[in-house]
């Protein structure tokens, strides 16, 4: 099964991008490659129970197990060590990635209270776009 969003992108928003920008081939159309999701835990540091409750809670989110991610050097005034669990993230691509998206624009983002749109500052330089919840 395609995902509804891959196949508006292919069906509608590629020949209009192709069409008004001019591209002569499908790939110069800019793509959705993959999206990360990642959540700080403040409670990770004192106990694993509450790093553990927001992997469950990343995977119900996104539909794939979350990796632990760790803190790469030690900063005192946080009070971390390096090595010690801070997070979790996950990478979605593919049919998993079209998915979320399509949750994300058409369920999370209009439930978002007084929501007065994303910013088009939020692009970096290479194309990336950052959003936070």
């Amino acid at each position: 099964m395609i995902p509804r969003l891959r196949e508006r992108y292919a069906n509608e928003v590629l020949p209009t991008l192709s069409e008004r920008f001019g591209y002569t081939n499908r790939w110069q159309a800019p793509r959705v490659i993959k999206v990360s999701v990642n959540m700080g835990v403040e409670g990770a540091k004192e106990s694993f129970d509450d790093l553990e409750s927001a992997m469950k809670e990343l995977a119900m989110i996104t539909g794939q197990r979350p990796a632990i991610t760790r803190a790469r050097k030690s900063v005192s005034a946080f009070g971390i060590r390096s090595g010690q669990a801070i997070g979790c993230r996950v990478t979605l691509r593919k049919a998993r990635m079209w998915e979320f998206l399509d949750r994300l624009f058409n369920v999370a983002i209009p439930r978002i209270r007084d929501f007065r749109g994303l910013s088009p500052n939020s692009f970096d330089g290479r194309g990336n776009y950052s959003m936070g919840l």
